[in-house]
């Protein structure tokens, strides 16, 4: 026993790792938040994730035993989060065996590094199990020592794990929890009501015995292993002797700037107390996310995202911050500064993560700051109409839809109105988002389909290194079942023994080509992988008969693979050559490679600028000139890494990758992981050519490229263009730009001609309405339909009218686009007395079928019927004459 156990974050981590390694596992570095190829997962909430085909059998680790610090989120905690003990994002330390050992060494190992490793008293430790655990009762009982009283028995909810996701793998659980002592829950167990503050749970030990699939039904493992986690902020605040993790060197340096920011000191008001721990950690948690490449959106992972940085600046709002600081921001950076050490990328992508969270921070800030005006009009509706005190589900949906103003946000800002939000009828009206984010869950249904190809041996790909291998029909489904032949025009999907045709993936489409046998023939439409040991065709029968089992000889489309090869590559250098302009934080965000364009989605803060596209077209071409080697190697997917390897967004990787490193090999134009197909020169891409470039969302941009014979097309349509143009102007191609701006200014002219005499035409018109005013209650007013042909000039009528009344109120009418439009005007005396421009227009909306609003003393609306302008007019002197009486 060491005279110093390990406290700190960085001793931790480094001595829980050390344990496992001395014990045969292999560290595994953490993977991303966002699951690799999981479709199932919204974010990786638990240490087990990277090894979940493992556990399932789809792949085989190199070694059985593993151990990890992994990053976790948990968005079902959200909302508690600002308490003591709640966390959305959290480290896991785990160790997990794939069929290798059980019950016994895991509840040893653990034994061992709590009351060896850590120094942690055995007397302060209780163990639950599940309730007919027999097995991890009698090891804790009579192999570790542990007393009977302090082994409780609970039921599923308790100690029952998983799965992670959808579906998965699962089992029984064992628990340590730390015992705070009697004087915090005199007489409780863990598990009691009440408990929480006494018992800390700080490992979890999972006996992975099922698969549960989607359907929730359970089966047995055919190799049952371990998937242990202990989180790090829990173990490090009992080590450290704090009440909480936010007096750990884990949060305690984020905590201080928050201090320093709000001036305000942790530890003496409960409120002030509850809201740094929101911002501390609620900035930590967008941090990881932001370096994982999430991205704020209003679905899924960019969703959560925006609602934990929204519900920051609003908990930051409340310390007397965000109207001139940046707090959010400068939080932010506490934590890269704080973090860095464990987890590099942090510091590789810190410009990305701090102005992606500043642009939120200004964006949030600017709704906040109308955000109870907003609650106040929607209030007063809901009030008006017989609402009661409960704001309906749709007008939280449209707070959310237009504002941007999460539901957990409306309701607490409702709260402090003194009312209630209907969460029943905002969820139905979220219903369509919803079922776009569970779309991606449709994995775990397919999956039954994929199966039906299980068992008919591994597909191997021969497409590296030809594009034509005679070989044997494997497998082959028509309509969707087993078949045993098909005939001319079945729609098939086949599997043969090798193959040279890629299937889909990594943002590379599939190859489509021919198969051939004797006296039959079939077209390959697509090709994909359900499932990782199975290629599939998807084919039709152009003539003869094909059997399972019958020898063939497959042929890919090679002018089609080349197109495609070219874009490939492309890709990889594009996304070498962003880093190199626009900065080391641009990383892939999904792609396509087809075989006519590329499209490459990146994290990036703005667009792209003209002379910015410039450079990256000449660095490229360079690059395509000088003819670099293309090299395609394999190794270790964490060797490869260690090696400076980039590995693309999304994809699940297996123990083996390929890679392609384009350049010298000391120092590479690109390296990354890929096992996609790929040119041998860069040359042979010929010439690159942007062709679009825009944003998708907050941080994210695409650029859509052509390359080879794409954009030899591209080039073509651009001169054809060119020309067609030049020959409708009558000049030279190169005299169009000259020839289009005199055009361009001919027209302009023309326009400002043509407003200036409608302009006179309207104030014209408005000087005989001025004879036309009358008085209501002692007040001038006009009232008319007008001729104006815009809305600018509606409202410049209206003006000259307000201003030769000196005291009155105006209201004009016109027919745009066959849609009534009417605008109110009322001056600055009258406003003062009580009349509303805002008041009249919404009066004279609803006699037209629309909705208006404004300013007391401006306001105008709109409808659908525009022949009931006369009614709207008869409104809106009826609100004025209701005002008057």
């Amino acid at each position: 026993m060491s005279a110093s156990p390990p406290s700190s974050g960085e001793q931790l981590r480094d001595a829980y790792l050390r344990f496992f390694q001395e014990r045969g596992h292999r560290i595994v570095p953490s993977s991303s938040l966002i699951p690799g190829g999981d479709p199932t997962l919204l974010l990786t909430s638990a240490g087990m994730v990277q090894f979940k085909p493992y556990f399932i059998g789809d792949e085989v680790p190199e070694n059985p035993r593993m151990t990890s610090v992994q990053k976790c989120f948990r968005t079902t905690d959200i909302d508690q989060v600002g308490d003591l003990t709640h966390h959305t994002f959290f480290e896991m330390l785990g160790n997990f065996s794939i069929g290798d050992y059980f019950k016994r060494e895991a509840i040893a190992w653990a034994w061992e590094f709590t009351t060896g490793v850590l120094q942690l008293p055995p007397e302060r430790l209780w163990i639950t199990i599940y309730l007919d655990d027999e097995e991890a009762h009698d090891i804790w009982r009579d192999e570790v020592g542990v007393p009977e009283e302090r082994i409780i028995r609970l039921g599923e909810r308790d100690n029952f794990w998983g799965p992670a996701g959808t579906e998965g793998p699962c089992g029984p659980c064992s628990e340590l929890h730390y015992d705070h002592g009697e004087s915090h829950a005199p007489g409780a167990v863990p598990g009691d009501d009440g408990a929480d503050e006494r018992f800390v749970e700080i490992w979890n030990l999972v006996f992975v015995q099922f698969y549960q699939d989607a359907s929730g039904e359970r089966t047995l493992l055919a190799a049952p292993g371990i998937d242990t986690g202990m989180g790090l902020e829990r173990i490090a605040a009992i080590v450290q002797a704090k009440p909480s993790a936010y007096e750990t060197d884990l949060l305690a340096p984020v905590v201080q700037r928050l201090e320093e920011l709000s001036n305000k000191s942790y530890g003496i008001e409960d409120n002030v107390d509850h809201a740094i721990r929101v911002v501390a950690e609620h900035a930590r948690a967008a941090t990881f996310l932001l370096a994982d490449g999430v991205v704020p959106s209003n679905e899924g992972r960019g969703y959560v995202l925006r609602r934990v940085i929204r519900r920051g600046i609003r908990f930051g709002r409340t310390l007397g911050m965000g109207v001139d600081t940046p707090f959010m921001e400068q939080t932010a950076q506490a934590v890269v500064e704080r973090m860095a050490a464990a987890y590099p990328e942090l510091t590789e992508r810190r410009s990305y993560i701090l102005q992606s969270i500043a642009q939120e921070e200004q964006a949030f800030g600017a709704l906040l700051d109308d955000a109870d005006s907003y609650i106040a009009d929607t209030v007063k509706t809901v009030r008006a109409s017989g609402g009661g005190d409960t704001i309906p589900g749709r007008a939280a949906f449209n707070l959310y839809d237009r504002y941007g103003l999460p539901l957990d946000l409306t309701q607490e800002i409702a709260g402090e109105h003194g009312l209630s939000v209907d969460i029943e009828g905002f969820e139905r009206e979220m219903g369509a988002q919803r079922e776009r984010s569970r779309a991606a869950a449709g994995f775990a249904v397919g999956r039954d389909t994929a199966r039906r190809f299980d068992g008919v041996g591994d597909s191997v790909f021969t497409g590296y290194d030809a594009l034509t291998t005679d070989t044997v029909i494997a497998a082959l489904l028509k309509d969707g079942v087993p078949a045993d032949a098909a005939s001319r025009g079945d729609e098939l999907a086949l599997v043969l023994r090798e193959t040279p045709f890629y299937p889909e993936g990594g943002g590379q489409v599939g190859d489509t080509g021919i198969i051939e046998g004797d006296g039959f023939r079939i077209r390959v439409r697509d090709t994909h992988r359900p499932i990782p040991n199975a290629i599939v065709h998807d084919a039709v029968v152009e003539f003869g008969t094909v059997r399972a089992g019958d020898g063939v000889t497959a042929r890919v489309d090679g002018a089609r693979r080349a197109d495609i090869m070219r874009n490939h590559t492309g890709t990889h250098m594009l996304h070498a050559v962003l880093r190199r302009v626009l900065g080391s934080h641009v990383r892939q965000m999904g792609s396509l490679v087809a075989p006519d364009r590329l499209r490459f989605d990146f994290s990036h803060t703005a667009p792209v600028s003209p002379e910015q596209l410039s450079e990256i077209h000449q660095v490229m071409n360079e690059a395509v000139r000088a003819d670099l080697s293309c090299s395609k190697g394999e190794g270790g997917y964490h060797e490869v890494i260690a090696a400076g390897a980039l590995a693309f967004f999304g994809d699940r990787y297996p123990e083996r990758v390929r890679t392609l490193h384009i350049g010298e090999t000391d120092a590479p134009f690109s390296y990354e992981v890929c096992g996609g197909t790929h040119l041998e020169r860069t040359g042979e891409v010929g010439y690159f050519r942007i062709v679009g470039e825009s944003g998708l969302g907050t941080g994210i941009r695409r650029i859509e490229a052509v390359t080879g014979r794409g954009a030899d097309a591209w080039v073509d349509r651009q001169v054809a263009l060119l020309g067609a143009v030049a020959a409708k102007v009558g000049v030279a191609p190169a005299d169009v730009s000259r020839r289009v701006d005199t055009l361009l200014q001919e027209a302009d002219e023309a326009r400002r001609a043509g407003a200036a005499a409608r302009r006179q035409t309207s104030l014209q018109q408005a000087e005989e309405l001025l004879a036309g005013v009358r008085q209501v209650g002692g007040v001038n007013l006009i009232v008319s339909q007008t001729d104006a042909a815009s809305a600018d000039t509606l409202r410049e009528m209206g003006d000259w009218l307000r201003d030769k009344l000196g005291s009155g109120i105006v209201v004009l009418g016109t027919v745009l686009d066959g849609r009534p439009f009417l605008v109110a005007m009322v001056t600055k005396d009258l406003v003062a007395r009580g009349y509303s421009a805002g008041d009249i227009v919404k009066a004279a909306a609803s006699r037209m079928g629309g909705g208006g609003g404004g300013r007391p003393d401006v306001a105008q609306a709109g409808g659908r019927e525009p022949g009931m302008l006369p009614d709207a007019f008869a409104a809106a002197v009826q609100a004025v004459e209701s005002r008057t009486t």
